[in-house]
């Protein structure tokens, strides 16, 4: 029995002297090991926290590594991380934390792009004032501030990644026009065409850098579409303006499936 040995488990965290375990200081843990406690901490909770506990942390959360793991740990980040990873072949001053939290690449900046909810998010304006041969006006906007949804001035002005635009027009009439119930008959064949217009404006939302006119089109299902590239420094916002006209119908077609992709895809 005298050549018994004492021994700890190698697990069990050393007592402090009122018996409670001490804490551990995760600085000193490998930085493999690190990065990929991180991983599992909210994107929002590392860039507004993490960034700030010390130069380890904001260079971990700076780079590449500790978003891959999140990225392909949940599915509905992997295709926004896909796209964030072919980004960076063009970019190398990718701000990997602005991108993991925000993913502006490969998803759309439209918000609402069916108009649901009463076209939330959208500003609507009818032009009733000017309606001729029983022919309504509606125009439908929104301001995407590009910086805001995830892209950054020196991107923007360097690379100048590619803007994709898109629209639709809906099949059936019940999902564009509502019958006009002053004309008396409901069931009056209806004619939708539909006008985009596509501003990208500089920072004080007024000096136009470029823009593009989609003219009209009223095939069903038929889609608009637009790439703007090599666009130049300056672009701050995009204006998305979606302008109907019908006949026989109190309101124009609604919007489907409009988008605002971006892409570094030279």
């Amino acid at each position: 029995m005298g050549q018994a040995k004492s021994w700890r488990r190698a697990d069990v965290a050393p007592q402090s002297s009122q018996g409670a375990p001490s804490q551990m200081d995760v600085t000193l843990l490998p930085q493999e090991l690190l990065v990929l406690i991180l991983s599992w901490v909210p994107s929002w909770t590392l860039v507004t926290v993490g960034r700030l506990v010390c130069r380890q942390w904001k260079d971990l959360i700076d780079g590449p590594v500790l978003w891959k793991l999140q990225g392909e740990r949940d599915p509905s980040k992997r295709e926004a991380f896909c796209a964030a990873l072919e980004a960076a072949r063009h970019c190398p001053r990718m701000e990997w934390a602005r991108v993991g939290v925000l993913q502006p690449f490969g998803r759309n900046l439209i918000k609402n792009p069916r108009g649901k909810d009463q076209f939330q998010h959208w500003q609507v304006s009818h032009r009733d004032d000017i309606c001729t041969d029983g022919i309504s006006i509606c125009q439908k906007s929104q301001l995407v501030d590009l910086v805001k949804e995830g892209l950054w001035e020196d991107l923007l002005d360097s690379f100048q990644p590619d803007i994709f635009i898109s629209d639709c027009q809906p099949l059936h009439p019940d999902l564009n026009c509502s019958p006009d119930p002053r004309s008396g008959h409901p069931h009056e064949p209806w004619s939708c065409t539909n006008t985009l217009v596509i501003v990208l404006l500089a920072a004080d939302k007024n000096s136009v850098i470029t823009s593009i006119f989609i003219p009209e089109w009223n095939v069903p299902f038929q889609q608009a579409s637009h790439v703007f590239r090599k666009y130049g420094p300056g672009v701050r916002f995009l204006q998305f303006m979606h302008i109907g006209n019908c006949t026989g119908a109190e309101h124009t077609a609604h919007i489907t499936d409009s988008t605002v992709l971006v892409k570094l895809s030279r």
